[in-house]
């Protein structure tokens, strides 16, 4: 799919549910849509330094069940123009702690290779500490935990409205990294804006930064 093309379908689907959520309103149900300068998934750029727009929809349900859907564009494999995630969970809070346990497929249908693969996730979080872990559950020419990413993050007010956000990774990525590397990186967010900066410990890898929008709206 061409990616000017994606990106018009995506925001006039968007945009027709905004205009409708008050008509159709469904508790649990929430759309988002937003732009970054530079799409970076675990400090990997996703589309060559490339400005992305993004946007999904999720529904949880008063139990903590969720399901929801993802697309963006996104070319780090020959013939490729987007991505299309869909996934799924469950997640809980009790008192200052947390969970989420789920999977996400990642789709990226007009790829030239086949190279979608499917991670099965977990995470804790205590007050404004998060650890993550993922782990490949299938993909093509790989086996299940082939692939992992382990992540500690961190997230609070430095100010009022003000959140830094900080991270330490570690993980495999036979698909686009093709070895195992560490990575960091620190964002500021305000308002909906977010400026980042992310190092990974990968051969000729430089600082990258993006700078992003994005909004949450309940339908």
């Amino acid at each position: 799919m061409n990616k000017n093309i994606l990106i018009t379908t995506l925001s006039l689907s968007l945009s027709a549910l905004f205009m409708s959520s008050n008509a159709i309103a469904v508790e649990g149900l929430s759309a988002n849509v937003g732009v970054t300068s530079n799409y970076l998934w675990r400090d990997l750029e996703q589309t060559n330094g490339d400005p992305a727009v993004f946007g999904g929809i999720d529904y949880e349900t008063s139990s903590g069940f969720y399901v929801g859907t993802w697309v963006s564009n996104a070319s780090w494999s020959p013939g490729m123009t987007y991505e299309l995630d869909v996934y799924g969970g469950y997640t809980n809070e009790i008192n200052d702690f947390s969970y989420d346990i789920g999977f996400v497929h990642y789709a990226y249908p007009d790829a030239n290779d086949n190279v979608d693969f499917t991670e099965v996730n977990a995470s804790a979080s205590w007050k404004i500490f998060t650890l993550s872990y993922a782990v490949l559950a299938d993909a093509k020419g790989a086996n299940f935990g082939d692939d992992s990413y382990i992540s500690a993050s961190t997230s609070f007010e430095i100010v009022p409205e003000l959140e830094l956000s900080m991270h330490i990774a570690t993980g495999t990525d036979a698909f686009y990294a093709g070895e195992s590397f560490v990575s960091y990186g620190a964002s500021l967010s305000k308002n909906n804006f977010t400026f980042g900066l992310s190092k990974t410990n990968l051969s000729h890898s430089d600082i990258k930064a993006f700078i992003s929008y994005s909004v949450d709206i309940d339908l």
